[in-house]
Order: C-alpha cells, then sequence, then structure tokens
C-alpha cells in the first residue's frame, strides 16, 4: 500500500509539472554552431513584475543594480526526449523573482532502438564546458540587466550532475579537454536532486541505467569516471548547497548524501537541504512550495 500512494504522489507530480505549458525566453544565443548549442535568456522581472524580486526573496529589499545570472541545466537523464522545454516553467519562475536567467541547451544521447542512449561521450561535456565558457559574453551582450559577476548555477537531476561538474573544471585530470588552471568564478551552485555520485547511481540504477550509458558502458566506466563524476572531483573551493526531496524515487536521497560525506572527508562543507515529503519533480515546479525554497537557496548564495 505504502509503494502505491508513493507512485501516485511521484506521477501527480511529474503530471503537474509536465502539464505547464513552456515559457518562452526573452532571447535565445548560439555558443556554438550545433542546433542544440544554444542558450535561453529571461530578463528578470522582479516578484511583482518588476526589479529587485529576488532581493526581496533573499531579505534583502531594496538593493539596486544588475541582477545575479543563474545558469539553469535540464536534466532528463541525459537523453534527448528531455530538452529545456520541461524546464522552462522554472526559468520563467526564476525571473518573477527577479533573476537574470540563463537555460542551457547541450547534445544529448540520441533516440535509437531498443530506447534512447544517455549522453554523448565528449559532446555533453563539451557543450556544457563551452556554455559556461561563453555566458559571461552572451549575458552582457544579450541581458543588460544581469550581473556575470554574481553567477549561481543550479541544475536538475542530471543537470545538477553537470551543474557540479561545472564548477570541479579545475579539479579533473590535466589532460581533460574541459580543465581549466582556475575555479570557474561562481557565486555557487545549487543542486536540485542531483545524480551526484556515479558510483552510488549506478548501483542504484537510477534512470534506467543511464549512468552507465553516460560514460560509454561497462568497457569506458572506469577510464571516464575520473572525468566526469562529482563526487570524484572534490573539494571545489566553491559554494555547494544540495536540494533533495526525501520522497524521491527517481534520484533516491542516497546519492545527494554520498556526494555530501565525499565532500566532508576532503574538508568542504557541503549544504544539504532535505525536504519531506516531497519527489522528485516539486524542486522545479512554480505551483510547489519546493521551488520557493529553492528559489530561496539560490538567493542565499547570489546576493
Amino acid at each position: 500500500m505504502r509503494d502505491d500512494v508513493a507512485a501516485a504522489r511521484s506521477a501527480a507530480e511529474e503530471e503537474s509539472l509536465f502539464s505547464r505549458p513552456p515559457v518562452g525566453p526573452d532571447v535565445t544565443a548560439a555558443y556554438g554552431d550545433g542546433p542544440d548549442q544554444v542558450v535561453d535568456l529571461y530578463a528578470p522581472r522582479g516578484a511583482s513584475g518588476g526589479p529587485g524580486g529576488a532581493a526581496a526573496v533573499a531579505g534583502t529589499a531594496g538593493l539596486a543594480g544588475p541582477a545575479p545570472l543563474v545558469v539553469v541545466l535540464h536534466g532528463g537523464a541525459w537523453r534527448a526526449p528531455y530538452d529545456r522545454r520541461y524546464i522552462s516553467p522554472f526559468a520563467g519562475f526564476l525571473a518573477r523573482r527577479g533573476f537574470a536567467v540563463a537555460s542551457v541547451e547541450y547534445r544529448r544521447g540520441a533516440g535509437e532502438v531498443g530506447g534512447p542512449v544517455a549522453g554523448r561521450w565528449p559532446d555533453t561535456f563539451d557543450d556544457i564546458a563551452a556554455a559556461l565558457d561563453a555566458l559571461p559574453g552572451l549575458a552582457g551582450r544579450h541581458l543588460p540587466g544581469a550581473d556575470p559577476r554574481r553567477i549561481v548555477v543550479t541544475g536538475h537531476s542530471a543537470g545538477g550532475h553537470l551543474a557540479l561538474w561545472a564548477a570541479a573544471r579545475h579539479l579533473l585530470p590535466a589532460d581533460a579537454p574541459w580543465y581549466t588552471d582556475r575555479p570557474a568564478p561562481l557565486r555557487g551552485v545549487v543542486a536540485l536532486a542531483p545524480i551526484a555520485d556515479l558510483t552510488v547511481a549506478d548501483k542504484l540504477d537510477v534512470c534506467g541505467g543511464a549512468v552507465r550509458q553516460l560514460l560509454g558502458g561497462e568497457e569506458r566506466f572506469a577510464e571516464r569516471q575520473p572525468y566526469a563524476d562529482p563526487a570524484l572531483l572534490l573539494p571545489t573551493g566553491i559554494a555547494t548547497t544540495l536540494v533533495q526531496g526525501r520522497c524521491d524515487a527517481d534520484v533516491p536521497q542516497a546519492v545527494a548524501e554520498s556526494y555530501a560525506d565525499a565532500a566532508a572527508k576532503a574538508g568542504e562543507v557541503v549544504g544539504v537541504t532535505l525536504l519531506e515529503d516531497v519527489g522528485h519533480f516539486p524542486l522545479i515546479d512554480p505551483a510547489a512550495d519546493a521551488c520557493a525554497v529553492v528559489a530561496e537557496e539560490i538567493a542565499q548564495l547570489a546576493w
């Protein structure tokens, strides 16, 4: 009976999110030549349709000037059927809260006979690195209300994995094409139900084997994991918060907790906000109380 109740709740949460119409951006800008190498940009609107909304969320009403830039990385198990449209209501929600928002598209696994494959190696990682590197310039050209010196990266599910990875590029092996010689200039990362520890997620068969597919299968897993697993790329030195529903059946709480434990062993404190009676999708559903909690966590790092 308990499993039936949990399944019904999860289905209702998913339906609530996916029933929302996409929210169109103010501008779509390219960071590469491919059709998936684009970013949807949302200008800050404020909590009441005007400036200052994010400042109010953070309890600092009265701040003026450019708004922090929130980079949104969508999830969907790194698979092609899921693109940035499903997270656009969340992007619009953040813009109404007074943030400037950049929702990143990236290359994902192509659908094939037998089911969609998760991720494209190295294309998925190429795109996230290229998008983050290009965003300050894109925001400067297309979002005059954004402050590229105050960037917070947030991502949901597989996007949470990519957000944590993007903040750890300076810890990648030196031969990685995405390696940087210094930490990214970020205010912080807010990872939402992230696939944060690839070993644990693989053992739990998160998203139907998506982790192993992302790394190219059994024969490539151990070879590529040091280049892709956020739990092996610590400490980042960048403020990080994980937000997780305790009732998440898609990416269980154990995955986030394992990442936080790995961070602690590396000498870094990672915040973990656990939400009671919340599953996977309310974190990015503007109709859910959990989404307001997420906005507050972002504001705490951004302002």
